[in-house]
């Protein structure tokens, strides 16, 4: 028979201090995430001999690039220190949404209680640039954050799951996205060049290995460009976008770095004509009046 796992904020015992009930939180959160997850929605190889439900806490502690031990004694609701740049690691492991994620920081206390690398400040920049698409993407591609003009862009991305909003995934499997873009060959081939060279530095992370393994999997195309070992660097450059609502979009693709080249970057489209300039005015209204 299985038991379920009290609710630490429910517990009767009022001996617990605001920082242990927390830590107990924290811990239940950690435990029904990891269990929810499956092994091939992160990259790894089911065993036969596999009991345990979703994920075990080695392999999060790999994913994450933390020890074992430590990630252990989190679950264990051990009194330790986290630091927000783990929290990150751990809520991308495993697989976090946005809600998710900021109830991930809360519970740890840490300093803010969302992704540190989006900052209200950057979501309130997001928001001004509208109507130009704009986004926030780290050099896996991952889209951390996006304003209402950049979600209509190249499909309905509220609609993709928190998991696989990740440009190069979208380009090479979603089939809205696809059709956006003009000159789709060229396009991929110079992703999956940028994502090469934007690797080197990350060969032995399990997350970059994850999303390798994920796109070789679902895309023969993918296959075939990886393997010409291309690689380039990140520039911007105009772009054309053939979206189903507005029609045809003239872009200059720009990227603000925040941090390390390396690392996390705002990325752009402004107009580079004034008929690009009202149709995504448009395409933020159809975006506004879809929210409401």
């Amino acid at each position: 028979m299985t038991t379920m796992a009290a609710d630490p904020l429910l517990a009767p015992d009022s001996t617990e201090s605001p920082s242990d009930i927390r830590r107990h939180e924290l811990a239940a959160f950690l435990r029904s995430r990891r269990e929810r997850i499956t092994p091939e929605q992160v990259g790894l190889v089911r065993g036969r001999r596999r009991r345990t439900p979703g994920l075990r806490r080695e392999e999060v502690a790999q994913l994450s690039a933390v020890g074992v031990t430590w990630y252990t004694w989190l679950e264990q609701a051990r009194d330790i220190q986290v630091s927000a740049q783990v929290l990150d690691a751990l809520a991308r492991a495993l697989l976090l949404d946005p809600s998710e994620r900021a109830h991930l920081f809360a519970l740890a206390a840490a300093p803010g209680t969302e992704c540190p690398t989006v900052t209200p400040a950057l979501r309130t920049m997001l928001e001004q640039l509208d109507p130009i698409p704009a986004c926030v993407q780290n050099s896996r591609y991952d889209v951390l954050a996006y304003n209402r003009t950049y979600a209509r862009l190249l499909c309905d991305l509220d609609a993709v799951a928190p998991e696989d909003r990740n440009c190069l995934l979208l380009a090479f499997t979603h089939d809205d996205w696809r059709a956006s873009i003009v000159d789709l060959p060229e396009v991929t081939r110079m992703m999956a060049a940028k994502f090469r060279a934007s690797m080197a530095g990350h060969l032995a992370e399990p997350a970059w290995k994850a999303l390798l393994h994920r796109l070789e999997t679902r895309s023969p195309e993918f296959r075939e460009v990886w393997g010409r070992h291309e690689v380039v660097d990140q520039r911007g450059r105009t772009k054309y976008i053939r979206n189903a609502q507005v029609g045809l979009l003239h872009v200059e693709h720009t990227n603000l770095w925040l941090g390390p080249s390396s690392g996390p970057r705002l990325v752009s489209y402004p107009p580079v004509d004034e008929e690009t300039r009202s149709r995504l005015e448009r395409l933020h209204r159809i975006a506004v009046d879809g929210d409401r």
